[in-house]
């Protein structure tokens, strides 16, 4: 049977009201625990106005805003909000996108999720201690991996020395 126009807009509409409200996240499951957790007054007074955005509502820098963007030196990118360390300079590279980007994070310093925010599928990339969002992680870049971790600079911090 060929659904008449009136039966597809009830469908559209109904489909986009559940994109609406569950389509930023995987399927429901059990919250996930970080062994750093803060309050939420606590996250604020510690970040600044936009890492606060960035680490803990999963918003997104202008592109070209970070001076980590062009941080070249050998050293350590960490997360702004507990300092885990999550990449190292020598995994970063021009993307040429307007945001540090990294063909791999360091060892168990990430985790990902699956992200239908823009109503596409996207991997989502945040730090592995304390949860918080710095970017997300694409499949066009470089080798050794061929991945691109497209991180937010508001979300790392960088301490020049031995990577």
């Amino acid at each position: 049977m060929i659904p008449d126009r009136r039966s597809f807009l009830t469908i559209a509409a109904t489909g986009g009201v559940a994109f609406a409200l569950f389509g930023c996240r995987s399927a429901a499951g059990a919250p996930e625990k970080f062994a750093f957790t803060l309050t939420d007054a606590q996250w604020k007074q510690k970040l600044s106005p936009a890492a606060y955005e960035v680490l803990r509502h999963e918003d997104t820098e202008r592109p070209g805003s970070s001076p980590l963007l062009n941080e070249h030196r050998a050293g350590t990118f960490a997360c702004a909000g507990c300092a885990l360390p999550n990449f190292s300079s020598r995994t970063k590279f021009e993307s040429g996108t307007g945001w540090p980007s990294f063909w791999k994070p360091l060892p168990g310093a990430v985790r990902t999720r699956s992200d239908g925010s823009l109503g596409t599928r996207r991997t989502e990339v945040h730090c592995s201690r304390c949860g918080g969002h710095l970017g997300h992680v694409f499949d066009d870049g470089p080798l050794p991996t061929g991945l691109r971790y497209c991180m937010n600079g508001v979300a790392l911090t960088f301490t020049p020395g031995a990577a």
